[in-house]
């Protein structure tokens, strides 16, 4: 190495070794001790334990286990955020790709007929004519921008990766819920038909009565009148059961005709026979990956505020060039023109730096904005779940109240019927009392379907218990 290349490179040396990032390092947020405390459980049957990954396999439901798994191969929600994971990553590439040196070969091949006073001496006057040079650069980033860019990059990535398990958990919890609905939806139909069916023979025994001369013509009317009433409530079940199953369909990925038949063949809500495991609201904040996505943001935000500041120092980079000319293929390394370059190459936007103070205003803003939207979607995470659990917890305690109130509505019609046949009481406390049972049971059936939806949404409000995140959120005093 000449003494002139190496009087070049010391300085620039000494430039990159004394180089650093410019703009705020970022430090993750900190939750509050109270927002990391035990959850509201506000009575439900619930667990400290953690929430498994596979919350659904709980049900013990295989059918639901393979329609999940469907659907998280096919599912197009899904296939969307995979693909914006992709192209993160791809992102995060190219901007790792900026720490390498930059290099461009070029090669100008051409044939042609050399003019008389251009042509080399003993040279054909038709010939080829090879140009081929190689550019080298390297950036050195003294203030920290390519260093900054890939954090920013990296926050991305971690976004996306988020975002794509939210869209996860959402088709888990949507897959779950339209299997949860078909089977309620026939549950409901099946009440439904029973106590039609219970009208029925009531109706048969007060026409006999009729007849008999026991009863009257009014009597049968009213009692025909309420069984068309509760046939009138059986066709919109079938309709919500088929409007379940065809989004079931729709969300694995399949047409209606092509949904498996063991998919329709369940006639009760699942259940869960054990406390639902919820943890705290530590793992609750570290399991969200709405949580984890807006601490991603934040991170990829502050990084861009380092990569605007950057805009205010020299950005300086290392080139060479080797170049090389000659006529026809074989002098090309030969004797021909060779020659090299190398150099350092400065750019600075000086002294008029107000778009960049003005970018790096609008990258600080961002960042204020990120972190609000972290600190709201904390608040909205406890909210949710503290809700999903208390509405949970009402849900069964209504159940509890109306299988009490059906059972007792069952032994009055018993009663009620014993005494109409022995003639003590008349027609329209029967008539009565076949109604409120009629009531209670639909609304039975409607609470069994209520309360396993809302096992879904205490499961999603939890979210789903996917993965642990790249970068925690610290608990403040752990």
């Amino acid at each position: 190495m000449s003494r002139r290349l190496r009087a070049l490179l010391a300085p620039v040396s000494l430039l990159a070794l004394a180089a650093c990032a410019v703009g705020p390092n970022y430090v993750p947020p900190i939750a509050s001790a109270s927002r990391t405390a035990p959850l509201i459980a506000a009575g439900a049957p619930v667990a400290e334990s953690e929430t498994p990954d596979r919350w659904w396999q709980l049900y013990n439901d295989p059918v639901l286990d393979r329609l999940i798994a469907d659907a998280l191969a096919a599912n197009t929600d899904l296939r969307v955020a995979v693909a914006r994971l992709d192209k993160a990553r791809a992102d995060l590439r190219e901007a790792r790709n900026d720490r390498l040196p930059q290099t461009d070969l070029s090669a100008a091949p051409q044939y042609g007929r050399f003019s008389s006073n251009r042509r080399p001496i003993g040279a054909d006057r038709e010939d080829w004519s090879v140009n081929l040079g190689l550019d080298v650069s390297y950036e050195l980033d003294l203030s920290g921008r390519v260093k900054r860019e890939i954090e920013a990059a990296r926050g991305d990535v971690g976004a996306a990766a988020a975002d794509s398990q939210a869209v996860r958990i959402a088709v888990v919890a949507e897959v779950t819920s339209a299997y949860v609905e078909a089977a309620a939806a026939a549950q409901q139909q099946a009440v439904a038909e029973r106590v039609l069916g219970l009208l029925d023979r009531s109706l048969d025994v007060t026409d006999k009565r009729f007849r008999a001369g026991r009863a009257e013509r009014l009597d049968v009317a009213r009692l025909a009148a309420l069984r068309e009433q509760r046939r009138a409530e059986i066709p919109p079940l079938i309709a919500q059961r088929q409007a379940a199953l065809y989004r079931l369909a729709m969300l694995t990925g399949r047409t209606p005709n092509e949904l498996p038949a063991d998919a329709s063949v369940r006639t009760a809500p699942p259940e869960i026979a054990q406390p639902i495991p919820i943890g705290d609201g530590g793992a609750l904040l570290a399991r969200r990956p709405d949580v984890r996505a807006a601490e991603r943001r934040l991170a990829a935000d502050t990084a861009r505020i380092g990569v605007a500041t950057s805009e205010l120092y020299p950005h300086i980079s290392l080139g060479g060039s080797i170049a090389s000319s000659g006529n026809g293929f074989s002098n090309i390394f030969g004797a021909g023109p060779l020659g090299w370059l190398l150099g350092p190459l400065i750019s600075w936007t000086f002294p008029n730096q107000e778009g960049a103070r003005a970018r790096i205003a609008g990258a600080r803003a961002d960042t204020q904005a990120s972190l609000a939207s972290f600190d709201g979607t904390v608040l909205r995470a406890i909210q949710e779940t503290d809700t999903a659990l208390s509405n949970y917890a009402r849900l069964i305690d209504r159940r509890r109240a109306l299988a009490s109130a059906r059972d007792e509505a069952a032994r009055a019609v018993r009663i009620v019927r014993a005494r109409q046949r022995e003639g003590v009481v008349d027609f329209l406390v029967l008539l009565d009392s076949e109604r409120t049972f009629a009531d209670t049971e639909a609304a039975l059936a409607q609470a069994d379907a209520a309360l396993a939806l809302a096992q879904v949404d205490v499961f999603k409000a939890l979210g789903g218990g996917w993965q642990t995140p790249d970068a925690p959120v610290t608990v403040a005093g752990r």
